[in-house]
């Protein structure tokens, strides 16, 4: 007799003699003495010799789409790939994705990760909105992590359509285990082994993305991973799998040195470093989320992003020491006008009120930037900060106590701001570029409200209404518009 696991493609001899052997399949299992039966039986079933060998020759038939897992291409490249939500906005265009997905299946393993289709989301959260001015944070989780759902099981279908075998994955079927942060929680871990055994069995794996769920034994939360998470459930899977390549395809050709829709002659880069692409990423260039970028920079998974219709060269994400070739020190220009400013005034010059301002705000999980203490006179100082603008009214919600607390005068808050940034590994051993940047703003008759840099960057808050002018000015002064190496004061 032979004992055979649809999962398993390996034969062994048992102390009885009998032959343990697998046979794969789509299906759950195979009625014993009934090769080829698409039947729903237990898929360990004991068959004799004669029907085990009946059964190779009809698994192993050209005609069989589902063939015996030896078949299966165990030595092919693993492939993670994400199409957002333009990519995938219609019903057409997820077929067209299908066929993509199609030909690189041919060659590869796929595990494929999904947006949700065009503004699914926004609707979902007016939606809430229109039924409550504050959702309860758990069940816009849930509701949110719908739209990706839906995308993920529409294009499973597209594939089964093409004939290629495929199975949609929720972010927790796929073993993506996050925080319990709502709205914005954090990958813990992966748990691949639902993602490998699908591999395995010849199927296109359809991951919905943005979303997890939390570690528990009895329950779990569906969780979601805030704004751009496919991209951080692509790279943290690439990663968990040790894919050997991870492809994020949207509506444009790669990563530009400024957004080609405010800069008409911003030019593709070729590659980018993870560095760079962080520091763009979290100055407002959305063509990548930041926490994807660290996530990959961490783990050294090279991303290509590329168009998911146009068949052109894409932007490879890579680390620094792996672009070798001339380039001008400054990369690209960023921009964010969702920025919102908070002063806090007449604030007590004395230890640990700095503290009690932006604990409470870490505690309540917001990020801050662009951070300005004026001095102190009498005793007493202003503080300014940056937060997003979807966190402004939580911010201030969060600081009302503290504010009571410290005994400071007043908060205050602006939302007519925006960052404009030059970014580029360059700027740390180029001298020069602080003054490159403030004399091409001062030249559009652009006032600097306050500076902050890092060691590879340089920001600067202005007036929301003078954005499209900086970035322009500042691409024509740095010259982004010329291919590496031509600009002047590049590498070479």
């Amino acid at each position: 007799m032979i004992y055979y696991d649809r999962r398993l493609c390996t034969a062994h001899v048992l102390p009885a003699g009998a032959i343990f052997a697998c046979v794969s399949g789509r299906e759950a299992g195979v009625n014993p003495g009934q090769p080829g039966d698409r039947g729903q039986a237990d898929p360990r079933v004991l068959l004799s010799v004669s029907s085990y060998k009946s059964y190779q020759q009809a698994a192993d038939s050209p005609g069989n789409q589902f063939r015996c897992n030896r078949e299966r291409a165990v030595d092919k490249v693993i492939i993670v790939q994400k199409y957002g939500g333009s990519s995938v906005a219609s019903t057409e265009k997820i077929c067209n994705v299908a066929k993509r997905i199609q030909k690189a299946a041919q060659e590869s393993q796929v595990v494929v990760v999904v947006s949700a289709m065009g503004d699914t989301t926004d609707e979902l959260i007016a939606m809430a909105k229109a039924i409550s001015k504050v959702p309860n944070e758990r069940e816009l989780d849930k509701l949110l992590a719908t739209g990706e759902q839906a995308s993920s099981a529409l294009l499973t279908m597209a594939l089964h359509e093409l004939g290629v075998p495929a199975v949609s994955l929720t972010g927790g079927q796929a073993g993506i285990i996050t925080e319990k942060t709502p709205g914005k929680a954090r990958i813990l871990k992966i748990d691949s082994h639902r993602v490998r055994s699908e591999l395995a069995d010849g199927q296109v794996v359809v991951v919905a993305g943005f979303q997890g769920i939390t570690d528990s034994a009895t329950w779990a939360d569906i969780t979601t991973l805030g704004r751009g998470g496919s991209d951080t459930t692509a790279v943290a899977l690439a990663a968990a799998l040790k894919a050997d390549k991870c492809e994020i395809y949207t509506d444009v050709d790669g990563v530009f040195t400024a957004d080609p829709r405010v800069v008409l002659t911003a030019r593709k880069l070729d590659r980018i470093s993870y560095e760079e692409m962080l520091e763009l990423a979290g100055q407002g260039a959305r063509v990548m989320h930041s926490r994807a970028v660290e996530l990959a920079e961490i783990h050294g998974v090279n991303i290509l992003v590329a168009h998911s219709v146009r068949e052109v060269p894409g932007t490879v994400i890579t680390r620094e020491d792996q672009i070798m070739e001339a380039r001008n020190p400054v990369r690209g220009i960023a921009h964010d006008t969702d920025v919102a400013r908070i002063t806090v005034a007449a604030v007590p010059d004395r230890p640990g009120i700095a503290y009690q301002i932006f604990h409470a705000l870490a505690e309540a999980d917001i990020n801050v930037d662009v951070i300005v203490q004026n001095v102190s006179v009498q005793g007493v100082t202003d503080l300014s900060f940056t937060v997003n603008l979807a966190e402004l009214a939580r911010a201030e919600k969060v600081l009302a106590p503290v504010i009571r607390n410290i005994g400071a005068k007043q908060m205050s808050t602006s939302v007519d701001l925006a960052k404009v940034s030059i970014v580029g590994t360059g700027i740390r051993s180029h001298p020069g570029y602080a003054d490159k940047m403030f004399g091409a703003l001062a030249r559009e008759g652009i006032n600097i409200v306050s500076i902050t840099t890092s060691e590879i960057r340089i920001t600067c808050l202005i007036e929301k209404a003078d954005v499209q002018k900086a970035v322009q000015a500042l691409h024509t002064a740095f010259e982004l518009e010329k291919p590496e190496g031509e600009a002047k004061g590049a590498i070479g």
